[in-house]
Order: C-alpha cells, then structure tokens, then sequence
C-alpha cells in the first residue's frame, strides 16, 4: 500500500524497481479511463480527413496549445472554435476566386487565428503553398467539429477541448535555445554528451 501510494512522493524509488517499471507500462485505470474517452472524442472528428490534412490537425494544435500556454492571453472552446471556423471560411471564400479576410468575435480568437494564419502561410513557403490551401480548410474544419464534440459532453468546461487537445498531443518539450548553450569550438557543430 505504502509503495503504491507514496511511490516517487515520499518514497524516493530507484529505476531498477521492478514495481516503478510496471507502473510506468501500465497507467493508472483512471489515466487509461481518460485516454480512452479522448479518443473517443477526437479520432471521430480526424476519422475523415487524409493523412496530409491530419498532419495539420496536429501541426495546429500545437499552434494553439502555444498559445493556450500563455497566462497573459488565456483561451477557451470558444475562442478556438471561432479561430478555426474564421480562417477555415477564408480559405473556402479564396478558393472561389474571392479574397475576404473573415473576421473573429473575439481579441483572443483573432490572435489564435493569426498565429495559425502565419503556420499555415510558413508551411506553404516551403514549397506547398496550392496544396496547404486545399487542405487546411479540412483540418481547421476538422478543429471546429472537435470543440463542438468536447463542449457536447455532459459537465464539459470552458477549455475541455484545449485540455483534450493537450493530453493528445502529449507533453509539451521545450526547445532549447541555441544561445542559452555556450559555444563548443573545434567540434564543427557536432552535439557532444558531457563528460
């Protein structure tokens, strides 16, 4: 019981405990409980869409879990939802022929659409810019559905769909900052593990 509870808390454990390890392969029922009702929200809502308009479903969450990290500037369902729809509507409205900004209801959804705006627009630069045109609107629709399907189930809060967005995509690493390490002359730019 001890172990069980206090493992790694109070109790600290080494990594060759054979307990540690099965807890580590083996989550908690309740983890395991919520894993699965993740997926049963969000893969209906990706279930449609080709590999390529998938890859962007992932490449914008991540583009809105950036910004959902930051306190300043906090985000709901709502405010994603709006994001998505508004630049999803401007990209369907320019592949009529038409060029119209669509607008968001909110500061905090304009932001998140222009950031998401701005991800789409880089990935394009890289040589796919027709392509990212056609299929962004899928994956931005593809969103939308996915917070509509989070703010559907009963006691849902304000965020339930960034919360499930989050455990998805996993946890978030950071990347280093190339100025933060000090320079390591005479190696030419080869990453050496310490000694």
């Amino acid at each position: 019981m001890c172990c069980g509870t206090k493992r790694l808390t109070e109790i600290p454990c080494p990594p060759t405990c054979g307990y540690l390890r099965t807890a580590r392969a083996h989550p908690a029922a309740v983890e395991q409980r919520q894993r699965e009702h993740d997926l049963r929200v969000f893969v209906p809502t990706i279930r449609n869409l080709t590999e390529r308009q998938q890859q962007l479903v992932f490449l914008l969450l991540g583009v809105i879990r950036g910004q959902a990290g930051d306190p300043l500037r906090p985000l709901i369902d709502g405010d994603v939802s709006d994001a998505a729809g508004a630049l999803a509507a401007t990209y369907e409205t320019s592949a009529r022929g038409l060029i119209y900004e669509h607008q968001t209801q909110s500061l905090p959804a304009e932001r998140l659409r222009s950031e998401l705006r701005a991800a789409l627009t880089e990935l394009g630069r890289n040589g796919g810019d027709r392509t990212v045109e056609r299929e962004a609107p899928h994956a931005l629709r593809a969103i939308e559905q996915g917070v509509k399907a989070a703010s559907a189930i009963p006691g849902a809060r304000r965020t339930a769909y960034l919360e499930l967005a989050a455990r998805v995509l996993g946890p978030a690493t950071a990347v280093p900052d190339p100025a933060d390490e000090p320079a390591q002359s005479g190696h030419g730019g080869l990453i050496l593990p310490p000694n």
